[in-house]
């Protein structure tokens, strides 16, 4: 049986992420540009649905967190679909960052000096004080991917897309740690490869 394809789409931009603040669990909205990029990349899966499945209607899913919502109801708009015409999966929440969501990198390191450092050799394995390890996430992500029965809209995160990488074979822990995830794009991921759209 091939493998589900996946076009996966990291929610649009928020306030914490134009000030560089890790957000994690915490439900931050999209601000006006992550609003903006959620009706653009509607525009660009509308073109690579009528390419890739013109005659099947894909399942939609996204994490429960709002920023991923309110981005899949606004992609879902601009595809004239029903905005609330979408699955949720606990398992495509963000990585948590514990004590330290809401910070910068440098409110982390001063907040926490040791255990900051120890992550920078290990941030696959280490967690954030009181959150949750890449390697964690990675095992949740796996277990999404094995449940899927067919081609699937997903709109989650920075994190559960590195860790998803990993879990597919696609990245190294090593090369996905510090992998750069876009907004206003859409990733498509299919037999061993995966290709960014924007």
């Amino acid at each position: 049986m091939p493998q589900p394809v996946i076009y996966y789409i990291r929610h649009g931009e928020t306030e914490w992420n134009a000030l560089g603040r890790f957000q994690g669990s915490q439900d931050i909205p999209l601000n006006d540009l992550g609003r903006r990029q959620a009706v653009a990349v509607g525009a660009i899966l509308r073109d690579l649905l009528n390419r890739d499945a013109p005659d099947g209607a894909l399942p939609f899913v996204a994490s429960p967190l709002g920023r991923a919502r309110q981005t899949m109801e606004l992609l879902r708009g601009a595809l004239e679909l029903p905005p609330h015409g979408y699955a949720v999966d606990h398992r495509l929440r963000e990585i948590g960052y514990g004590r330290w969501e809401g910070s910068t990198l440098s409110e982390m390191q001063a907040a926490d000096p040791e255990l900051f450092s120890a992550r920078l050799i290990d941030k696959w394995g280490l967690p954030a004080p009181g959150g949750e390890s890449y390697a964690t996430v990675t095992a949740r992500m796996r277990d999404w991917y094995r449940s899927l029965t067919g081609d699937t809209v997903a709109v989650a995160h920075g994190g559960t897309l590195r860790a998803l990488l990993v879990a597919l074979g696609l990245k190294t822990p090593d090369d996905a740690a510090d992998l750069f995830i876009e907004q206003g794009v859409v990733y498509v991921l299919s037999e061993g490869t995966w290709l960014k759209h924007g």
